[in-house]
């Protein structure tokens, strides 16, 4: 299973559609928030993509929660825009709510920039502003072996984080 990771774009509709066409195996797309209309701008040219959407702090006057947790690929996720988890201090709010959750992916977004980590086995991707930087990330689960790889886009700075 493909996830494109998407946040943050601000008003920025065209380099979603690019990223959407460049991974079109992507089975869902994962938006990280601020950017609501634009990701539901985009979501109704792509009726066969699955979209899991949470609400950032610009998302004013939207309904989407902020926060989600989900079953994909027989893996747990969980998808926060992360302002209400303190991420611009650092992430163990984040973390813990993570390991709280049990879940084996956190995606986050809010400080437009790209981070790809683990901690004890969970992967916890920022990838960045789509609207800003041009930055997204994408989360493949093999759900024959339950390995979860993750890459940055445009450019895989320090590779891709591997977890087994």
């Amino acid at each position: 299973m493909k996830i494109l990771v998407l946040s943050d774009s601000h008003g920025y509709t065209s380099d979603i559609e690019l990223a959407i066409r460049k991974h079109k195996k992507a089975e869902v797309i994962a938006f990280c928030g601020d950017g609501h209309r634009d990701i539901e701008e985009v979501q109704r040219k792509y009726p066969d993509k699955t979209f899991l959407k949470v609400r950032g702090n610009c998302d004013w006057g939207c309904d989407n929660a902020l926060l989600m947790t989900i079953e994909l690929g027989g893996k747990k996720l969980l998808l926060t825009h992360g302002h209400a988890q303190y991420v611009k201090e650092g992430l163990e709010h984040l973390i813990s709510l993570g390991h709280r959750e049990n879940a084996d992916i956190v995606l986050f977004g809010h400080t437009h920039h790209q981070l790809t980590t683990a901690d004890s086995k969970m992967l916890i991707m920022n990838p960045g502003s789509i609207g800003f930087n041009k930055e997204y990330g994408l989360v493949e689960i093999d759900e024959s072996t339950g390995t979860i790889t993750a890459t940055e886009y445009p450019d895989s700075k320090y590779g891709n984080v591997v977890i087994k």
